[in-house]
């Protein structure tokens, strides 16, 4: 059998992808330009919902190991704290941002990738695609030159913000620039008056200055430089940056090494649809934003676990339902329009310049962040625990007996298997009586096949693969939930093709 599936990028964004798409069974090839595996760190903060959607599978685990662990945000003005966000109140396995190196967090995916049998192909470049309506003929380009047209039934674009594949498929790349250079670059240091367990954001009239640790003496360090110009920025090196935090800083801190710099613009971008046919793109190559709040990877590799469970069960036969590839677009492209939004906001609060508007900044961010509604509120956005699917076309009926809306998230249950673990993505069915067991019976190949304990005392709870709810009804109202599934079934006769 050939790849079923084409992932183009070997990023976290790809390499979530196709992990997922592996470990439930689906063919999968990955394939990046690069020559090997990078070493720089680039995006360093994985929140607490991502690392709910790894554990299914096993890698958030050994990525827990691997960084550490961030209890509070904290924004300063000059020396006075305007205020904190913690993040260890919100209901998770994971209560905390975890810091690391994003080569760290690859190469946890490619050894869980390996363990399926798959490792990325590196120096080979997609050079073309051609798509109908049975799949997609790709052009691939070895290091060498040599070029090879290959088929698959889909293709992924997790190829980053200048993507091949959305250039090729035409997609215009809709947003603006924003007028401002910055740098940053990951250093060792001393004199760190902030717990490493806490991240600090300090707001000064020359500019933002954020941190974000990676170990006690190891920080990414994040400024702006002032408006652009016709020339691209340039990193500032170890010593410039000691003059900016000593400027901007709490002061005490001190510059020991260099291990990575860089300089940029933000873009603020995102393209007009997720998916052209059978062609899908997440990630960077879907949207692009500002870094503030560390958004960006987690939001992509939350696009690859959408995409993922749903590919899957349409890959082999289990589903032959068009809304449920149609949902992917309808479900994350609001997603990434509310991040996008979400960051420059937080931007543009960072980097103003006019000191009147500073002073009122200053004082309701300090209000603001006072009143515990805020707190959570806050805390929910930045962790993506509220981040959810309220429009979805995968919303079934509920009559408001549940504690969550539908399309929301279900928090995985400390005494539970996380939600889609299981080698199929299968839902996940809360409830008791004989109903729900003739549901289990009717639909074994879209429902895992134990009862989970009921959420709420006679009524039925229907979770989706990646933990958001789906439906749910009282107990004896079972073939509401029937109803549902019966939706997304392939038609009888139709097997799943073998893994």
């Amino acid at each position: 059998m050939t790849d079923r599936v084409l992932v183009a990028g070997a990023g976290p964004v790809g390499l979530t992808m196709a992990m997922e798409l592996a470990r439930y069974g689906v063919p999968v090839r990955v394939i990046d330009k690069i020559a090997g595996p990078s070493d720089t760190s680039r995006a360093v903060a994985i929140w607490p919902r991502t690392l709910e959607l790894l554990d299914r599978s096993g890698v958030a685990g050994d990525l827990v190991k691997a960084g550490n662990h961030v209890v509070a945000a904290n924004i300063f003005s000059g020396n006075s704290r305007v205020g904190q966000i913690k993040l260890d109140g919100i209901t998770s396995p994971f209560p905390f941002a975890l810091m690391a190196p994003q080569y760290e967090t690859e190469g946890v995916l490619r050894r869980h990738l390996k363990a399926h049998g798959i490792e990325p192909q590196f120096s080979t470049e997609l050079a073309d695609i051609a798509q109908d309506k049975d799949g997609v003929t790709a052009t691939l380009r070895a290091g060498d030159g040599t070029e090879t047209a290959e088929r698959f039934d889909w293709l992924v674009a997790c190829d980053g913000s200048h993507s091949v594949v959305r250039h090729r498929l035409g997609l215009e790349f809709e947003g603006d620039t924003l007028g401002l250079d910055w740098t940053q670059g990951d250093f060792h240091l001393t004199g760190m008056p902030i717990p490493s367990s806490e991240l600090a954001i300090f707001w000064h009239p020359e500019g933002a200055l954020m941190f974000f640790p990676m170990a006690a003496d190891r920080y990414r360090i994040i400024t702006s430089l002032g408006p652009s110009s016709d020339v691209e920025p340039v990193p500032l090196d170890l010593d410039a940056f000691q003059k900016v935090i000593d400027r901007r800083g709490p002061g005490g801190i001190t510059l020991t090494d260099t291990v990575w710099t860089s300089a940029f613009r933000i873009n603020e971008r995102q393209v007009g649809s997720y998916r052209s046919g059978r062609i899908f793109l997440a990630g960077d190559a879907a949207h692009v934003h500002s870094p503030a709040g560390g958004q960006g990877m987690n939001t992509g590799m939350q696009d690859a676990i959408n995409l993922a469970w749903k590919l899957a069960l349409v890959a082999r036969g289990i589903s032959a339902a068009p809304v449920l590839l149609d949902s992917y677009d309808a479900e994350r492209r609001p997603v990434g329009a509310e991040v996008i939004q979400e960051s420059g906001r937080l931007t543009k609060a960072a980097t103003l310049e006019n000191h009147a508007l500073q002073d009122v900044r200053n004082f309701v961010a300090h209000l603001v962040l006072g009143l515990a509604p805020a707190q959570h509120a806050i805390a929910g956005m930045i962790t993506e625990v509220a981040i959810g699917y309220p429009q979805s076309p995968l919303n079934g009926p509920s009559d408001g007996g549940t504690a969550a809306a539908v399309g929301a998230r279900v928090p995985p249950a400390v005494d539970e298997a996380p939600y889609g673990g299981a080698d199929s993505p299968r839902f996940s069915l809360h409830g008791t009586g004989e109903g729900a067991a003739s549901l289990l019976s009717q639909f074994p190949a879209l429902l895992e096949p134990q009862l989970r304990a009921a959420k709420a005392a006679g009524r039925l709870t229907l979770v989706r693969p990646d933990g958001y709810l789906a439906m749910s009804a009282p107990t004896e109202d079972w073939q509401a939930v029937a109803n549902y599934l019966a939706g997304y079934a392939a038609p009888t006769g139709i097997a799943p093709p073998p893994a």
